[in-house]
């Protein structure tokens, strides 16, 4: 049941339409909308000061929006506060901790917060210093905690009452690689175990490792939403081949119709293509000429190429016109346009 005595309604995980706030004359969130399902990983993409932090603040019920509806857990975060928080798990991106206090110390003292049953508390608390690495830490103070650590006991603490919806604000930030590797490991079971997720970052190679949804955000808006494995009739990406013979490669390329320009560093080339499916005829079609092909790939993941061809997409159209109004996606053929010219 709700504050007010009324069950939640709606999303069981996060859901946002036409979410707006303003700062004075600066409007950080002009008009977002988002879905986190349970059971799945959502990205939240965009750069430095589009918005994304001050929508999980709002998501969190930490920030009251101008505009729009919001529901996490099907309450919502400004009239419902107290049901939200008892159901989210929230990490921002940076970790607030009592200098003094120890690792356990930290998890005991959220446990009380979020009225975790006392006699579960020691061991939900052991469970999650091992899950997060920091068994051997756990009664030191922490001051002394490097920033990667504190990053992990900011992770536990979000997790110590088991919510169902987990937003998580930079949450690589500091990490050494072992620690990302094993975050998204943790992000994936926990999305195994129907947990909705939502997480910002800009290690955007680890997002395209575990996400099954990406959000894209510029200027205060949403200017996107997809997912990031299913790219049967997505937009185009960029492919980068190998082969024993370049002239070979380039010829045959040029044959089949396919611009092609040097890959970075000057081994290989690179070709836009629309889809895995493109991908494979074409791969076919370079080995039935007697290509030698060493290596054949995406040259990058593919939330970075859509975000790329999307900031760079929003860039031309703003200037090209007088008011720097944000744009809606680009069709597919201008993002592999651009990404082809910056080649």
């Amino acid at each position: 049941m709700s504050e007010g005595g009324q069950p939640g309604i709606g999303h069981a995980g996060i859901h946002v339409r036409g979410l707006r706030r303003t700062f004075g004359s600066v409007q950080a969130v002009a008009g977002m909308d988002l879905d986190a399902l349970p059971g799945h990983v959502t990205a939240l993409v965009g750069p430095n000061g589009s918005g994304k932090t001050t929508l999980m603040l709002m998501i969190a019920g930490l920030l009251a929006p101008d505009d729009g509806v919001m529901r996490v857990a099907g309450f919502d975060p400004v009239r419902q506060t107290a049901a939200v928080h008892a159901r989210l798990g929230w990490m921002p991106d940076s970790f607030g901790a009592w200098d003094a206090l120890s690792a356990r110390e930290h998890l005991v003292t959220y446990a009380a917060a979020y009225r975790v049953p006392r006699h579960l508390v020691d061991a939900r608390a052991d469970e999650l210093l091992q899950i997060v690495d920091l068994q051997a830490w756990s009664d030191a103070p922490a001051r002394v905690l490097s920033r990667g650590q504190k990053q992990r006991l900011g992770l536990a603490r979000a997790l110590i009452h088991d919510p169902d919806v987990i937003v998580l604000d930079e949450p690589a930030s500091g990490l050494d690689p072992a620690s990302r590797v094993a975050l998204r490991h943790l992000l994936r079971r926990l999305a195994g175990d129907g947990k909705a997720v939502l997480i910002s970052s800009h290690v955007l190679s680890d997002l395209d490792e575990m996400a099954d949804e990406a959000v894209y955000v510029l200027g205060g808006r949403t200017v996107r939403a997809d997912q990031p494995a299913g790219d049967s009739n997505g937009p185009g990406l960029i492919w980068r081949i190998r082969s024993l013979d370049d002239a070979a490669l380039v010829a045959a390329l040029r044959a089949q119709q396919v611009l092609s320009v040097p890959a970075p560093g000057g081994v290989g080339v690179e070709v836009a293509l629309a889809g895995e499916a493109a991908a494979a005829d074409l791969l076919a079609a370079l080995v039935a000429d007697a290509v030698p092909v060493v290596s054949f790939g995406p040259a990058g993941g593919r939330i970075e190429q859509t975000y790329l061809g999307l900031a760079a997409a929003r860039a031309q159209t703003l200037s090209m016109t007088s008011e720097a109004a944000p744009p809606g996606p680009p069709a597919p053929g201008a993002v592999i346009g651009w990404v082809e010219e910056q080649r």
